[in-house]
């Protein structure tokens, strides 16, 4: 199997990588934080990453969300600090967990299981585990031709729905992504208001709202060349937005 090592301490990176050679597989890359874990595995395609939960940037709970949009996800495993009565909310969201320091039976015991499991069992669990977050994403992200792609929320200026799928416009251009406008709405909402029936707008990126010569209100974003227009049925609730935004 190829496995990937995720752990913001290098010390762990090099105890997990030493420990997976002696179990005779190979160590197809390694990661220091969530966000380099999801773009390796991209790249790498791994049968398993173990990952750390508390580091900086993306941690591992949100990192293994996101890993299962992969078109064959890898299987996860946790390895953490935390002890095992904190670890109860986690035994049915991961294929298992290492407690630190890990050592090499327990190790070999974890990677046996999943070899075990299917994809679709992978699947369900990873599920679980997106569904049952305590707290709202920092990152989206999307398959696209590169693999699979990370976008901060805080990059995003507006998500605009497009036909079965949500248009996520950023600093570096846009991805796709398969979830529902209104269900961004919410997980955001403090971050994001309803302009359109079709478009969220950040709040961070307004610089202005203005009335276009047509008539027509509209707003303009921080960083995107073109006003975005705003309905009638969302004005009321764009200018309270507005009016309580921080400068």
């Amino acid at each position: 199997m190829k496995v990937l090592v995720c752990d913001d301490e290098a010390l762990a990176r090099l105890r997990l990588k030493r420990l997976v050679e002696l179990a005779h597989m190979e160590v197809t890359g390694e990661a220091a934080s969530g966000r380099e874990a999801v773009e390796c595995a991209g790249r790498t395609r791994p049968d398993v990453v173990l990952m750390d939960i508390r580091m900086p940037d993306m941690d591992g709970l949100e990192a293994a969300a996101h890993l299962q949009k992969m078109e064959h996800p890898p299987a996860v495993i946790f390895c953490t600090a935390y002890d095992e009565h904190a670890l109860q909310a986690f035994r049915v969201h991961a294929v298992d967990y290492l407690l630190k320091p890990v050592n090499a039976d327990d190790l070999n015991r974890a990677l046996r299981k999943t070899r075990s499991l299917n994809r679709v069992q992978v699947a369900e669990m990873s599920h679980k585990l997106l569904v049952n977050r305590p707290r709202r994403r920092r990152h989206l992200s999307a398959r696209t031709h590169r693999g699979l792609e990370v976008v901060p929320i805080e990059e995003v200026r507006y998500f605009q729905a497009d036909q079965k799928y949500v248009a996520v416009h950023f600093g570096g251009g846009y991805v796709l992504i398969d979830e529902p406008l209104k269900a961004l709405e919410e997980e955001f909402e403090d971050l994001f208001v309803r302009i359109h029936r079709s478009t969220l707008a950040s709040m961070h990126y307004i610089e202005s709202l203005e009335c276009s010569p047509q008539g027509h209100f509209e707003v303009h974003l921080r960083g995107v060349e073109e006003p975005l227009p705003v309905s009638r049925r969302h004005m009321a609730g764009l200018r309270k937005a507005l009016t309580g935004k921080k400068k």
